[in-house]
């Protein structure tokens, strides 16, 4: 019986020196947060376009089909320094053309694109051999960049070494130095879509039937600006006393 007591009695005392141990352990530590920030400007672009079938000053006789100009879209990209695999098709649809003089039962086709530009110096003149009255609208879908992986992995390097500063800051103030890190959580979220062009891209439809209306709402006027990218961690660094 007495060395049943002993035995419960030693385990006990191993269990509070082993827990006040982690108590200890647990307490040298230091918890710190890093941030970092770039302003970066996007160097690719997504447009939407969107062409339509129409009728020559609404002669149902005299329709525009939409190959002739989907070859004049892709024609004109091409030219313009697009690869032929950053052009794609997004949707297809129809709509009926019917006024009160004309009850048209023809389905129009029209089509709605994607295109990647990787040139902004030549956005102004991408649209230049497209017929105007045939373009519904464009566009900006997104924005990219084409180091974007590499710029993301330096913010977070950075926002790592500025946690580890604001812990030996904080360490030295108490007269302690950090140690390894024991914990690291990236909190960083990019988002290269949150900023609008400062220009503007001209909507197009066929209701532009002069030339003089279809030359100036076929140019695209646009100034992208930068964007700031930002970088959060919380970090756990060990903390090492005299």
């Amino acid at each position: 019986m007495k060395k049943i007591i002993y035995l419960i009695a030693l385990i006990g005392i191993v269990s509070i020196g082993h827990a006040q141990n982690v108590s200890v352990d647990q307490a040298r530590r230091v918890s710190t947060k890093g941030y970092a920030e770039k302003e970066v400007t996007p160097d690719i672009i997504y447009l939407s376009v969107s062409l339509r079938e129409y009728y020559v000053d609404g002669n149902t006789k005299k329709k525009v089909a939409i190959e002739t100009l989907e070859k004049q879209l892709f024609d004109a990209a091409l030219k313009n320094g697009v690869k032929q695999e950053d052009l794609t098709i997004q949707n297809i649809y129809s709509y009926n053309y019917e006024t009160k003089k004309n009850k048209n039962q023809e389905l129009l086709q029209a089509r709605q694109y994607r295109i990647k530009v990787t040139d902004l110096s030549k956005l102004n003149s991408l649209f230049d051999e497209v017929d105007p009255r045939g373009m519904q609208s464009t566009s900006i879908s997104e924005y990219d960049h084409s180091q974007k992986r590499q710029i993301e992995r330096e913010l977070k390097t950075e926002a790592v070494k500025d946690a580890r500063t604001n812990a030996e800051v904080l360490a030295t103030a108490d007269g302690q130095t950090i140690g390894k890190a024991l914990l690291i959580n990236d909190n960083s979220s990019f988002s290269w879509n949150d900023v609008m062009p400062t220009g503007r891209v001209y909507a197009m439809s066929a209701k532009f039937a002069d030339a003089e209306m279809a030359d100036e709402s076929s140019n695209i006027n646009i100034s992208i600006r930068p964007i700031k990218l930002v970088a959060n961690v919380d970090a756990v660094f060990e903390l090492k006393g005299n």
